[in-house]
Order: structure tokens, then sequence, then C-alpha cells
């Protein structure tokens, strides 16, 4: 590649070394087919564990993705996994206002990322979404702090706040008057609109770095007349 053509682009090849443009190595971890639960929700939890262990940075981050139909349009954000049980995976969100809300009507599916840097891991997930009841959500959002059960009945989420009308000012506006609504009671109700989304998976992928981007890839994927997780090697 000419010079100019270096100059012409805003990032090219970056690196977490000035001194190279080649991607680092991964070397930590190597994952063969005998290391693996025959159940995609044991071996999440066995490598979630591993990641809390080795001080993984919030290994609850996960890129939650939608897409809208007709349109096709996809769109992604990071949110937290709040739970895991023996359906699937478990997010909180405000789903009458925001995208995903819109996404999640028109299309009930979702797929979720997870990367863990510190052990050189991802997992891929893709599956049906499905609301847990108005008890379930009550149970978590009883465990949040007070500020944010508060925000969650202020927000209407991914609505725009003009600049005209005062901005961030219209929002701290709603916060006071909500406070205000509560005030003297630790017990909040959680919104109608707000709650728990679980992705109940079809596939579940998990990815171990490895040198030279050979990485070890193993994808489960439900079999649903035989009524178990059939699980492949896939090349890298």
């Amino acid at each position: 590649m000419s010079a100019a053509q270096k100059d012409s682009k805003l990032i090219f090849a970056p690196a977490s070394s000035p001194s190279t443009q080649q991607a680092d190595q991964y070397t930590k971890n190597s994952l063969s087919r005998t290391q693996l639960s025959p159940s995609p929700f044991t071996q999440f939890h066995t490598w979630f564990t591993h990641a809390t262990a080795s001080s993984v940075h919030q290994p609850e981050t996960v890129c939650f993705s939608t897409c809208h139909l007709p349109s096709g349009s996809v769109s992604s954000r990071y949110v937290y996994l709040k739970e895991l049980d023996a359906r699937g995976f478990v997010i909180y969100s405000n789903w009458a206002t925001s995208r995903k809300a819109s996404d999640v009507k028109s299309n009930p599916r979702a797929s979720l990322a997870f990367w863990w840097h510190e052990v050189e891991r991802q997992v891929r997930v893709e599956g049906k979404v499905e609301r847990l009841s108005e008890g379930e959500s009550q149970a978590y959002f009883d465990l949040r702090a007070r500020g944010s059960r508060i925000g969650a009945w202020a927000s209407e989420q991914s609505c725009v706040l003009k600049e005209e009308d005062g901005g961030r000012e219209v929002l701290e506006r709603r916060v006071r008057e909500v406070e205000e609504r509560f005030e003297g009671k630790e017990e909040i109700p959680v919104p109608g609109f707000w709650g728990g989304l679980r992705v109940v998976p079809e596939m579940v992928e998990f990815w171990q770095g490895r040198e030279s981007r050979l990485h070890d890839r193993f994808r489960y994927e439900w079999d649903e007349e035989k009524g178990e997780w059939r699980i492949e090697r896939l090349s890298p």
C-alpha cells in the first residue's frame, strides 16, 4: 500500500503495540471437545466463573443485538447479563420506547456476544426472546439502587430530548417528579414498560483464542427432534 493510500485512511491495521501493525497473538488457553459440558448453560457457567476468578472486568457486560423487520436494520448495544437460568440468558431494560423494544416487537429474536479479553474468550448466543413476568422483574427491580429505580420510571429511553425544550433539564425534571411521587416509600413498583427479557438459545458458540488466528470454536445447536444439544467444532 502506498503512503498516499495509507494517509487516506483514518485507521489502518491498529495494534496494541506501536512497534508493530500485527494483531496480538492469543496463547493463554486451548479448548477441546472433551473439556465441554453436554449443556451450554453449564459450560457458560463454568466459563463465567473462571472469568470472574480471573479478574475479567465486568464479565456480565454483553453486546445485545436485534433486527427490525421488515427493514432488516440491525442495532447493537451493551447491557448487563443479570440472570442465567434453565431457559436462557436474562437482561433488563425499557420495552416501550427503546430501539430494542421496537426491534423485538417486530422480530422476537436476538443475539448476545460476550468478550473476555483477560482470558482470550468469547461466547455468542442466538435465539428467540420472551418477556419475564411482572413478579420476576419486580424481584430484580427491588435489588437496584433507588436512583436507578427512579430513573427507570423517569426516562423515556431513546426518545429525543430537544435542546430547545431544555435538553437534559427535561430528563432531570422528570426525575424530580418521580422522586416526589415516591417520596418516603422504599418499595417502588416496577414500571409496566420495564423488565426482564430472556434470550432462549438455539445456538451458543464458545470461542477460545489461539495463536496465528487458529482459534478453537465449538457450537452448540439445539436438536428439536432428539431433544438434545448437538456440539460441533468449527473452523476458525
